[in-house]
């Protein structure tokens, strides 16, 4: 599905809840499958955390999980530690050229029972579960921290517990915080420290429900609207002023623009007034590269120059999101140049117009350049794709004014 995205220069007023976080609601996802104890609200109505439910039902066949990346990492871990299982785990032709062998290398270490069915180090996985008693495991810090969160979210299922023992820089640090965060209120404890995560033993827990917090991701494409708006407030829920969630340095990082956050008791309100001059923009986006898309596109928007760093994890994602960036963003105008871990964005004098966005499977690209419409009309190829994280997206920009047709 191609669509024409418009909006015109009036103020950006609305109000708007988007749907839980798709991190945490996988994660407890994960954890309530081992513990039928947790009750969770607000779940995300995201395809991903659709897909995972369904995995989390079958013991046994082929499990496919899409373009589910979260999923294909969790599972891998979670049917490996599951007695009687035995899965194919498998997924999209771009997850097939996803790499899951630190984590495959990991569980092996550990005495799980998973073949590759295909190439070595990807997609799909045979795995055979099984209790495992290990007590300590090594793991490259500096990979993608959904390996990591993987396996602290079975630890807790083993006798003794788990150890990780993290080896160079640690990436994506808030999103093994979080993990850490949301198994405690669960009931389970951890530690995290020195390159070192323990996850004590809990064969049962209390009863409890825990409620998901409205995902920052999602409010990013909000955030870039408002900040290329000349006037607006918008407000988001369900939104804590002390979030789990790594993208939540979106508050801080979008007063650069001009834009305002507001906290409520259970939401954010984004405010921005007036036109201002905007210096160049330089972030460290390694704990937080989902938000990264969001950004360029915001100053592609405004002509704002931007240098961000610490993106290395784009490259393995639904697609490469840096190429990516870099051939729609130059479709309009502007000047790219990215590294293996960077990207630099020199702004347009001009707009060029009739531009079709190609969104590459990946649901980010499509919301990321969204609210490009204030500025300039054009098209977005295969817009169905934001239901992998937000299905509500055209919808919700409809109501804050833009024609989506």
């Amino acid at each position: 599905m191609t669509i024409k995205i418009t909006r015109d220069p009036a103020p950006v007023k609305g109000a708007l809840k988007i749907t839980g976080s798709k991190s945490e609601s996988n994660r407890l996802l994960i954890l309530q499958a081992q513990y039928p104890e947790i009750e969770i609200g607000n779940l995300s109505n995201s395809d991903d955390t659709q897909v995972l439910q369904k995995a989390l039902r079958q013991q046994s066949g082929q499990v496919d999980i899409h373009h589910a990346g979260t999923a294909m990492r969790f599972l891998t871990a979670y049917f490996a530690t599951q007695e009687n299982c035995d899965i194919t785990l498998t997924g999209s032709k771009r997850m097939k050229e996803r790499p899951i062998r630190l984590l495959v290398d990991a569980l092996q270490r550990m005495g799980g029972d998973i073949e590759y069915v295909n190439e070595i180090g990807y997609p799909p996985l045979k795995i055979k579960g099984k209790k495992i008693a290990a007590q300590t495991v090594k793991l490259q810090a500096n990979v993608s921290s959904q390996y990591i969160s993987a396996l602290m979210l079975v630890g807790a299922s083993f006798p003794e517990g788990l150890e990780i023992l993290l080896e160079g820089q640690v990436t994506s640090t808030p999103y093994i915080h979080m993990t850490l965060e949301i198994m405690k209120h669960a009931g389970i404890k951890g530690e995290f420290a020195d390159n070192r995560i323990f996850i004590y033993p809990a064969p049962k827990l209390e009863s409890s429900k825990i409620e998901v917090e409205s995902d920052w991701s999602s409010a990013s494409y909000f955030y870039s609207i408002a900040a290329i708006a000349d006037e607006a407030e918008i407000t988001l829920s369900n939104y804590r002023k002390t979030s789990r969630q790594g993208d939540s340095c979106l508050a801080e990082i979008y007063r650069h623009f001009g834009v305002t956050t507001t906290f409520e008791e259970n939401s954010i309100i984004l405010k921005k007034s007036g036109k201002r001059h905007l210096r160049g923009l330089k972030e460290d986006l390694r704990n937080s590269p989902d938000i990264a898309q969001t950004i360029a596109v915001t100053c592609l928007a405004l002509g704002v120059p931007c240098e961000l760093h610490g993106l290395h994890t784009l490259k393995i994602k639904e697609t490469d999101r840096l190429q990516a960036l870099k051939n729609e963003i130059e479709k309009f105008g502007g000047k790219v140049k990215i590294g293996s871990d960077c990207l630099q964005f020199v702004p347009q004098t001009e707009f060029q117009e009739n531009v079709s966005v190609a969104t590459y499977n990946d649901h980010r690209m499509a919301m990321a350049f969204a609210p490009l419409a204030m500025k300039v009309p054009f098209q977005i190829e295969d817009a169905g794709v934001v239901s992998k994280s937000y299905p509500d997206f055209w919808e919700d920009l409809q109501k804050l004014g833009f024609q989506v047709s």
